[in-house]
């Protein structure tokens, strides 16, 4: 579908919180739908969005650090460190600070992902500067017993056991991912290998959280039922106190030109067959002015929609539909940003008595018939309006505004992104997407991965669901 998108004595002391001082901020930024951006003395940026229709409000810390940022032999660290910001500070208890924000009204979680690490929590508007202090407490003096760490480690196992091991499908797109990118950090699972989790420290843990909780890699993101002004204040009380550490320089680990076909066969115990086709294809780096490969990014999204953006778009009508169907289920989506490469995937499951190697002729051919022929007007115009619809429901949300915000913050792109991109997808001609189906998807920008079913264990248990602090990767 059309989208734009985890007590023994402590061997680390806390970074202590000082007095806040009179300091400045930065001028805000402001855009025409009222959101502001602000940047504190230690380097920490605020986004405020005011939304006045219910008293209700988003409260998002988000950090530029994900799975991309760990080294070999530490992966899943960020991971790791997701689930260790709920296991207690000098002032709260291991799980106080889930039981604190549901004591306020409130719901929490957090999410971990190649590019970054987000917390959240969604409350009543009266109870916001009791989130923020919480926030800013962890965020600055996260601290845990090394017996905490060893209790949650096993819990994140089990989750890449639930979510990874036992889902034929991850572990296949794990594998993919793997074959595909060589040098990228986009090479290693978010959630990590098993054997780097099976030899993570506490010590492994506690340095990455030194390293990259820094306020100059960190936002906060707020929308609902708030002022600038009231956000900034608290802002200043809470985060602006917290010291800033220097980041250290980020390694390029540029991907390698791709000069051939890779393919790969993945055996495991599954009901259907599955077959993936990604593709390396340009990203988006810049919204405020056209040109490639920038305006190729935003046509392979179209041609992604075109091609799976509504019910009966093109792959479902010829590949899933009558006598002769190829497919149970077929899709495609583009990765339009991202901090690392991106991919366009196609993908679907066989109908009966259809083989893979049918449906990746099936998918490739709707491709080329674009490349062909083109799309229709139609079309086009068709999954513009359906996208800016999509922008406007979204608005409905406090939380999907701040998420969005701090999505863009992320990529460094301006507080007007999402306005900006959709001017820019207006703009999407329908040769333009003819073009951009002719030039990406050959054998050379090309890896193939293929589920081939193995018999179902009867006597294999099912995974158990993980207790303990769940993770977003």
């Amino acid at each position: 579908m059309l989208s734009f998108w985890s007590a023994p004595s402590l061997q680390a002391q806390p970074t202590a919180v000082p007095a806040a001082a009179a300091t400045e901020v930065a001028a805000p930024q402001k855009d025409s739908t009222g959101v502001q951006q602000f940047t504190l003395s230690n380097g920490m940026t605020l986004i405020v969005k005011p939304d006045h229709r219910a008293p209700t409000v988003a409260h998002m810390l988000w950090v530029r650090v994900g799975s991309m940022d760990e080294v070999d032999g530490t992966s899943g660290v960020a991971h790791a460190l997701e689930h260790m910001m709920f296991k207690g500070t000098p002032n709260l208890a291991p799980g106080e600070f889930s039981r604190r924000v549901a004591a306020l009204g409130g719901r929490e979680n957090a999410f971990t992902t190649r590019d970054y690490t987000g917390y959240y929590q969604q409350i009543p508007a009266a109870r916001l500067e009791e989130v923020m202090q919480l926030e800013a407490d962890r965020f600055a003096n996260n601290q845990w017993a090394d017996d905490e760490f060893r209790r949650e480690i096993e819990v994140i196992k089990e989750e890449r056991r639930m979510r990874t091991d036992d889902n034929p499908r991850a572990r296949l797109y794990e594998a993919l991912n793997a074959a595909a990118f060589v040098a990228s950090p986009y090479h290693r699972p978010v959630v990590g290998w098993m054997s780097d989790l099976d030899a993570m420290t506490a010590d492994d843990v506690r340095q990455f959280w030194r390293t990259w909780y820094s306020p100059v890699n960190a936002a906060v993101v707020i929308a609902g039922d708030v002022t600038p002004e009231q956000a900034l204040a608290l802002a200043r009380r809470y985060y602006e106190p917290v010291p800033s550490r220097a980041l250290p320089a980020r390694k390029p680990r540029l991907e390698p030109t791709q000069v051939g076909l890779r393919r790969l066969d993945y055996k495991a115990p599954a009901e259907q067959a599955y077959v993936a086709l990604a593709f390396k294809v340009p990203q988006l780096n810049s919204i405020e002015q056209a040109g490639a490969p920038d305006d190729d990014a935003l046509a392979l999204t179209v041609l992604a929609a075109v091609l799976d953006g509504y019910p009966g778009a093109r792959l479902e009508r010829t590949l899933t539909q009558g006598e002769r169907r190829v497919a149970d289920s077929a899709g495609a989506y583009n990765g339009l940003m991202g901090r690392g490469p991106q991919m366009f995937v196609l993908d679907g499951v066989p109908a009966p008595g259809q083989s893979p190697e049918a449906v990746e002729a099936a998918l490739r051919a709707q491709v080329k018939r674009v490349a062909e022929q083109g799309i229709s007007e139609a079309e086009l115009q068709r999954v513009k309006t359906q996208w800016v619809a999509s922008e406007v429901y979204k608005l409905d949300s406090v939380f999907n505004q701040a998420n969005e915000l701090g999505r863009y913050w992320v990529q460094g792109m301006p507080l007007d992104a999402s306005e900006r991109l959709i001017q820019r997808l207006r703009q999407v001609s329908a040769a333009q997407v003819q073009s951009v189906a002719a030039r990406y998807f050959g054998d050379d920008q090309l890896t193939v991965a293929i589920l081939r079913p193995q018999p179902l264990d009867p006597q294999r248990p099912r995974a158990a669901k993980p207790v303990g602090r769940h993770g977003g990767s």
